[in-house]
């Protein structure tokens, strides 16, 4: 039986060995595997022969010694002189050994950057930072995205291809606007662990939990960062929720219907924490706000209680920020239920075919228009939802939103 205490500290190190292995070597396609061998040998020993003293140096030690295993294979098969000059074996580098930095140093942050290069295609970002940050196999990243492990493979080998092939250097980037690509990443994690756009699961927990964690782990090298707190406290505050949003048939329930009582109210009160904690420093980003609007909801007793026309207000400091449609749509709908569904729908009207081909402009149109009396019209787009709709439970959920219509 796995140890689980072992299973636990092996995924928080593994970043932090691979980390220091690639600053120091370079090489990051192999050294991912050479890590990945260590975390194996650990597991398997560990368990039997008791935790060494300093976890995280034996990993490194035994992941230099794999790589410079790999390293002199590949310099078997290439024994071009550019190719001996540009792979240095490990034992031949001047400076001191990665196993012997600072035990307080974690290049957690940096191999984020380097999976979040802006020269890797999103699909390739969140593979690569779910494998090398993450910890996740290759089948567990192939099971969360119902993809067949083969094509999750390739994925991962094109991506370490990419870096490989740019000379992505290991290291802090200078451009600022990095960190918001690697705040998107988490956020595409989460967001799509949290409401799966296909297969036959509203909710991949394992997705949503593992961003979590991530974040967390950016939070804690980057406290002061507004937005990465922000971040931390929309994915809380929004994870609050889970528990209630799914019924026995794993079809979705929606906010206005759940149990309350089953939210978890130490997410949300860690989250609104965090919030409080971002909103007084720097400037008011994107997550911030979003988990400003996510405190409202969870902070409301009862569905009818929740303060709409201050969501409203935030949406619309919202769409300042960014010009999103899907940050439209939320807003025409906060517009709803603030002032009426007619003006609601007046606003959905405003955003043209923006994202009319997307399930959830026509499944809002429908509640609107329930509101509204219109129920041979809602009927209709409740039926046009769920034919765009991707995933299985919102299908079923939609047609039966339009069943239950017919039926009254």
């Amino acid at each position: 039986m796995p140890d689980s205490g072992v299973e636990d500290l092996l995924r928080e190190l593994s970043p932090q060995v691979l980390g220091a292995v690639v600053r120091r070597y370079g090489h990051f396609d192999l050294a991912e595997d050479a890590t990945q061998e260590a975390l194996l040998a650990a597991a398997t020993q560990w368990p039997v022969e008791g935790r060494p003293e300093n976890p995280r140096a034996w990993l490194i030690t035994v992941a230099s010694r794999r790589l410079t295993d790999l390293l002199r294979a590949e310099q078997a098969r290439r024994r071009r002189e550019d190719s001996v000059v540009q792979r240095t074996l490990p034992e031949e580098h001047l400076a001191p050994a990665a196993d012997r930095r600072a035990a307080d140093s974690d290049d957690t942050l940096v191999l984020l950057f380097l999976c979040c290069h802006p020269s890797l295609s999103p699909a390739s970002q969140i593979a690569l930072t779910l494998r090398a940050v993450g910890g996740l196999t290759t089948a567990e990243i192939a099971r969360a995205f119902l993809v067949p492990e083969a094509t999750m493979t390739r994925r991962i080998s094109r991506a370490k291809a990419g870096i490989k092939a740019g000379g992505v250097p290991f290291g802090m980037p200078p451009e600022a606007g990095r960190l918001d690509v690697v705040l998107h990443v988490l956020y595409l994690i989460f967001t799509e662990g949290y409401a799966s756009t296909s297969g036959p699961e509203l909710v991949r927990s394992d997705l949503s939990t593992e961003a979590i964690r991530l974040t967390r782990i950016v939070h804690r090298l980057l406290p002061d960062d507004s937005e990465v707190t922000g971040l931390l406290a929309l994915m809380l505050l929004t994870d609050a929720r889970r528990p209630a949003r799914t019924g026995p048939d794993g079809a979705p329930i929606p906010m206005s219907e759940q149990d309350r009582g089953r939210w978890n109210t130490g997410y949300v009160t860690e989250g609104i924490a965090l919030l409080s904690e971002a909103l007084p420093h720097g400037p008011t980003g994107q997550y911030q706000i979003q988990a400003a609007i996510a405190a409202l909801h969870d902070e409301a007793p009862s569905a009818e209680e929740t303060d709409w026309p201050q969501i409203e207000a935030l949406y619309e400091l919202l769409l300042r920020l960014s010009d999103n449609p899907v940050v439209a749509l939320n807003h025409a709908v906060a517009v709803g239920m603030a002032r009426g569904p007619r003006k609601g729908l007046a606003a959905l009207e405003e955003l043209g075919d923006r994202i009319s081909g997307d399930h959830r402009f026509h499944a809002a149109r429908a509640h609107l228009l329930e509101m509204a009396g219109d129920t041979a019209e809602a009927i209709e787009s409740y039926v046009d939802a769920a034919r765009r709709a991707t995933s299985l439970p919102h299908q079923r959920y939609l047609h039966s939103r339009a069943e239950r219509l017919r039926g009254s």
